[in-house]
């Protein structure tokens, strides 16, 4: 039998396999070199997608605003592991108007996933790559202090920067405030557990009955904390009390920020960088950690927020020792004033930046 057509046969699919495989590479690496923000019009505006080295580390930030001598704002994304660079572009441009708004990839999430083996990355190393890139921007925009915005993980850390360095920043703004993240977890499974429980969701219970109380630790933290969380996002989702309630994961994960290497990274991050990180936190309770800071504090809190207790913030706001701190309550928010009511947002964060300029 003449094997020769077979060989040839075989030369070719192998072929096409190889010039499909590199097409598909080449493909994947121009998505990541034609990533960007979408441009702002003006003289002196800015709209810039740039990677900056912090600590040895290269990590990506956006810049953003229509005039780049305006006062600068640092979002914190939410995580640890969390992007949220396009998120916060879509819901609060209209700060690109007032602010210089730098959006952050921190170590292990999005574009910086690999930045740092993933089990290499403490609290510590947030906490000093945010200090890093604080300097930075003091320095690029020739400013003595910036404007500090966190979102939930970001809110921590938010804290733990104007403890470290408060001569760097006019305010911190806190959104979705963790406080206790043991206390949270365990508010969260018994609430999960008893509206579950009510509705008669038995398979949810099962499961949290399965994986039983946090604090959990090994390969399965992300999974376990998901079932009440994903399942107390769900129910804040049908809360009619709660206006534009969901994150919109899809138009994000498909923005311009990201190559498609850097879409796997943003799943990535909130499954790896999140298991690796959250079990370093159970220790912190900023009610015994940072009781008192220098740099005033505002809490923008959903009033229907179930995965962060706001009753945790209010304990916490009532023994922190700071010159201005206040409570400013969304009605009609869960864990996300800046998505569910982002023009009040962007409406009370100008009067707070106004009073103190």
């Amino acid at each position: 039998m003449d094997k020769t057509p077979v060989i040839h046969g075989v030369k070719k699919n192998m072929g096409f396999i190889l010039v499909a495989s590199a097409l598909c590479f080449g493909f994947v690496i121009m998505t990541q070199f034609t990533a960007s923000t979408p441009q702002i019009q003006g003289s002196n505006a800015i709209s810039e997608l740039k990677q900056v080295t912090l600590n040895g580390r290269k990590e990506w930030i956006s810049i953003r605003g229509y005039d780049r001598d305006k006062p600068v704002l640092l979002f914190l994304a939410g995580g640890p592991g969390g992007s949220q660079l396009a998120a916060v572009r879509h819901e609060l441009s209209e700060l690109e108007k007032h602010f210089v708004v730098v959006g952050w990839e921190q170590a292990g999430s999005g574009k910086s996933y690999a930045t740092v083996n993933i089990g290499d990355i403490t609290v510590d190393t947030y906490i000093d790559d945010g200090y890093e890139l604080t300097l930075y921007l003091c320095e690029t925009f020739e400013q003595e202090k910036i404007y500090l915005v966190g979102e939930s993980w970001g809110s921590a850390l938010g804290i733990f920067l104007i403890d470290k360095a408060p001569e760097l920043y006019h305010a911190f703004i806190g959104t979705g405030q963790m406080v206790s993240f043991l206390d949270t977890e365990i508010m969260d499974y018994e609430l999960a557990m008893k509206i579950a429980t009510e509705k008669g969701d038995s398979e949810i219970v099962k499961k949290l009955e399965s994986n039983g109380y946090p604090p959990y630790y090994g390969d399965n933290v992300t999974w376990k904390s998901a079932v009440y969380l994903n399942y107390l996002s769900s129910y804040m989702a049908n809360n009619p009390n709660i206006h534009n309630s969901g994150y919109n994961t899809f138009r994000d994960l498909f923005s311009n920020e990201y190559g498609i290497w850097d879409k796997i990274n943003y799943l990535r991050g909130i499954i790896n960088t999140f298991n690796a990180v959250y079990p370093q936190l159970y220790d912190i309770d900023l009610r015994t950690d940072y009781q008192s800071v220098e740099v005033p504090v505002y809490f923008f809190l959903g009033r229907h927020d179930v995965n962060a207790p706001t009753s945790l913030v209010e304990e916490y706001f009532n023994i922190l020792n700071v010159n201005e701190k206040e409570i400013v309550w969304f009605e009609n928010s869960g864990h996300s004033p800046w998505i569910n009511e982002s023009e009040k947002f962007v409406n009370e964060l100008l009067n707070i930046t106004k009073n103190i300029e």
